[in-house]
C-alpha cells in the first residue's frame, strides 16, 4: 500500500476520492480550501465553487437525494450560512452518503470570530466525527459516508486550522465503485413541509438513540491504558497536543466520534482514576456532557476558553511541570503587520476613502485590512455581504446627510456570495446608498478561486461570466460607474459625485488583483531629485514604501511597479523606472 505525505485536506479529498465520491461543491473559505481544489486531480468527481455555502450545501444534498455519494466543504462561518438547509437535511436523512466537512478556526487566524461547531451537531441532530491528523482525514472522510448511509443521515467532519494544513504521512488505496442508489419519489421523506416534518422528527429521534449506541462500540472511540491514575478525555487536534505534552504517563480516552457521545464508555474508562482531565479547545462541549452524566472532570478551571493550546499549557495545567528551555533566535525578527500586497488594487480606492473622509461600511475579503494603518478607512465588519446590508440600516437611522458621507466596499466574489440581496433591498426600500463593488478578477483572499464573476469553474473551463455592471442594472440601480482605483484623480471624482445621489448607485473599482499571472507589471518605481518629503506616498501604506533617516525609499525588492505611488505623487517625485 503505497504513502503520501498530505496536508489533512488534501487527505479529506482522498478520501472522498476512495469512497467513491460523485459530487463536491463548496464556497472556498480558510482553512477549508484546499479540500475542494484537491477535488479538481480526480476527473471522476464533479467538482465545483458554488456561490455561496447554503448553494454549495443544496447542490450537495440534491446530490445525496439523487443517489449520489456527495461532499460539501466549509469554515466554521460558512456553516452559519449554510445552516438553513442543513437543519432540514438532518430531517430528511440521505439516498447516497453526505458528508459536510467544516473546519473551525482557533486562533482566529483568519476569521472574523472563534466559533466551535460540535454545537452544530448536537442543535441538528448529526453525527460528528473529529480527526486528528492527515491519516485519519482520509480514514474518517471514509467512514463518515458509511456511518451516512448506513444511518441515514448526514455527517458532520470537524477539522480545524492545524488538522488542515499540517502534514502527515496517509495510505492511499484504490478507489471504491460506488454505484449510484435508486432514486424514488418519496414525497414523505423528501418534502419537508410540517405534516411530514412532524413524523420526520420521530425519525431523527429513533435514529439519534441508535447512534448513541454505535458511539459506545464504534473503534472511532479508542481507550489507551497506560497504567495511570490520571486520565485525559479528549478529541481532534488536542489529542495530539497532550500526547506530546504527557506521553505515556497517563491514560487517554481518545474521541473520533464526537456527536452524540457515549456515556457507558466514559463511565468505564473514569473507573478508578483519580483526575481525570478534558483537553479541547474551544468550548467545554465534551467537559459539560461528562458533568451532565455526573463525573467530575477538570476542564476549563484551568484550560483556556480562548484560541489554540499547545503541549507546554497542557504540561503545565496537568503536571504543574514548565516546558524544556529553548535557545532564542539571535537575529532579530522583523516585524510583519498584516497589510495588502504591494500592488493591490484595493489601496487607491481606501486612499481615496480615507482622503474624503467618508465612513466605510466594510466585509470580509483582502479588503478588510483597509481597516489597518495608514488607511484606517473600514468603519464596520460582521460578515459575508454584510457591508451592503448594514449600510442600508445606518443610512436609514441616521438620514440621508449621513448617508451622503457613507459607502460600501465588498469583493466582486463576496457580492456574488451575499452582497446581491442587500443591494437588492437597497434599491426596493428606496435607498440611497453608495456600494464600491472591488472588481479584483478573482476570489483574492483564499488563495485565488475563481467565480461566478471570473468566467471560468474550478477546472479552469470557459463558462458563462456574470456581468456586474448589468446585473446592478437588472437590480434596478439606474447608475453605475466603472473606474479604476488607481486613477486616482477620476475614481475621487466619481466617489464624490456618486455619494451625492439621492437613489442608489454602483461604483465598480475594476483592476485585477496584482498576484495574478495574467497581470505583468514592469519596472520599479523609484525616488528622483523633485522629492520635497511631503510623505504623502506613506499615506498608501505600501510595504514597498518606508522612511529611512528621515528619507522615503523604495524598496525595489517588494515594489512591483503598479504606480500607485506615481499616480498620488503631488510633486511627481516618483516615476517608473525602465
Amino acid at each position: 500500500m503505497a504513502k503520501k505525505l498530505l496536508i489533512g485536506n488534501a487527505a479529506v479529498a482522498q478520501g472522498a476520492w476512495e469512497a467513491g465520491v460523485h459530487l463536491v461543491s463548496s464556497y472556498p473559505g480558510t482553512p477549508s480550501t484546499e479540500i475542494t481544489e484537491s477535488m479538481v486531480q480526480y476527473p471522476e468527481v464533479y467538482v465545483e465553487w458554488a456561490p455561496n455555502e447554503k448553494v454549495a450545501a443544496e447542490v450537495a444534498i440534491g446530490a445525496a437525494i439523487g443517489g449520489g455519494r456527495a461532499m460539501t466543504c466549509c469554515k466554521h462561518v460558512g456553516l452559519n450560512v449554510m445552516a438553513d438547509p442543513v437543519f432540514t437535511a438532518s430531517y430528511i436523512g440521505v439516498n447516497g452518503g453526505l458528508v459536510i466537512a467544516v473546519a473551525d478556526d482557533p486562533g482566529m487566524h483568519s476569521s472574523q470570530n472563534e466559533q466551535d461547531s460540535r454545537h452544530y451537531a448536537k442543535a441538528a441532530k448529526l453525527t460528528m466525527l473529529e480527526p486528528s491528523d492527515s491519516g485519519e482525514c482520509k480514514e474518517f472522510t471514509k467512514q463518515a459516508f458509511e456511518i451516512s448511509e448506513q444511518f441515514d443521515t448526514p455527517v458532520l467532519l470537524r477539522l480545524s486550522t492545524r488538522v488542515s494544513h499540517s502534514q502527515s504521512l496517509v495510505e492511499v488505496e484504490d478507489r471504491q465503485n460506488v454505484a449510484l442508489k435508486p432514486y424514488e419519489k418519496n414525497i414523505a421523506k423528501n418534502v419537508m413541509m410540517p405534516a411530514n416534518a412532524i413524523r420526520r422528527h420521530v425519525t431523527v429521534e429513533e435514529r439519534q438513540q441508535k447512534l448513541v449506541e454505535f458511539a459506545e462500540t464504534t473503534p472511532l472511540n479508542t481507550v489507551e491504558d497506560n497504567g495511570s491514575n490520571i486520565g485525559i478525555i479528549t478529541a481532534g487536534i488536542s489529542y495530539m497536543y497532550a500526547k506530546e505534552a504527557l506521553g505515556n504517563r497517563v491514560n487517554y480516552l481518545k474521541l473520533g466520534m464526537v456527536y452524540p457521545l457515549p456515556q457507558q464508555k466514559i463511565r468505564d474508562f473514569v473507573k478508578g482514576l483519580d483526575k481525570v482531565y478534558v483537553v479541547e479547545e474551544l468550548d467545554p462541549f465534551i467537559e459539560e456532557h461528562c458533568k451532565v452524566m455526573g463525573i467530575d472532570v477538570i476542564g476549563k478551571e484551568v484550560f483556556t476558553l480562548l484560541g489554540e493550546y499547545t503541549p507546554d499549557m497542557i504540561k503545565k495545567a496537568v503536571f504543574n511541570e514548565d516546558a524544556a528551555p529553548f535557545h532564542p533566535v539571535e537575529e532579530a525578527i522583523p516585524v510583519r503587520p498584516p497589510v495588502m500586497c504591494a500592488g493591490c488594487p484595493h489601496r487607491g480606492t481606501f486612499y481615496v476613502l480615507k482622503k474624503l473622509g467618508l465612513t466605510v461600511s466594510g466585509d470580509i475579503g483582502c479588503y478588510t485590512l483597509g481597516a489597518v494603518a495608514p488607511l484606517q478607512s473600514v468603519d464596520t465588519t460582521i460578515c459575508m455581504g454584510a457591508s451592503v446590508s448594514a449600510a442600508l440600516g445606518m443610512a436609514k437611522v441616521r438620514g440621508q446627510e449621513f448617508n451622503k458621507k457613507l459607502v460600501s466596499v465588498i469583493g466582486d466574489s463576496t457580492f456574488i456570495h451575499s452582497g446581491i440581496t442587500g443591494l437588492i433591498d437597497i434599491v426596493y426600500n428606496k435607498g440611497a446608498n453608495t456600494v464600491i463593488i472591488l472588481d479584483n478578477s478573482i476570489t483574492g483572499m483564499t488563495g485565488h478561486q475563481d467565480n461566478p464573476t471570473t468566467g471560468k469553474t474550478i477546472r479552469g473551463e470557459a463558462t458563462k461570466q456574470v456581468d456586474l455592471e448589468k446585473l446592478c442594472y437588472a437590480i434596478g440601480v439606474e447608475h453605475v460607474v466603472i473606474a479604476d482605483p488607481f486613477d486616482v484623480k477620476n475614481f475621487e471624482k466619481v466617489v464624490k459625485e456618486e455619494v451625492e445621489r439621492d437613489e442608489p448607485s454602483v461604483i465598480i473599482a475594476q483592476r485585477p488583483c496584482a498576484l495574478l499571472k495574467t497581470v505583468k507589471y514592469t519596472g520599479n518605481c523609484v525616488i528622483n531629485d523633485k522629492c520635497r518629503n511631503c510623505k504623502m506616498c506613506m499615506k498608501l501604506g505600501c510595504p514597498a514604501i518606508s522612511v529611512k533617516e528621515n528619507k522615503v525609499v523604495i524598496d525595489k525588492n517588494q515594489c512591483n511597479g503598479c504606480g500607485l505611488c506615481v499616480n498620488v505623487c503631488p510633486f511627481g517625485a516618483i516615476e517608473k523606472e525602465a
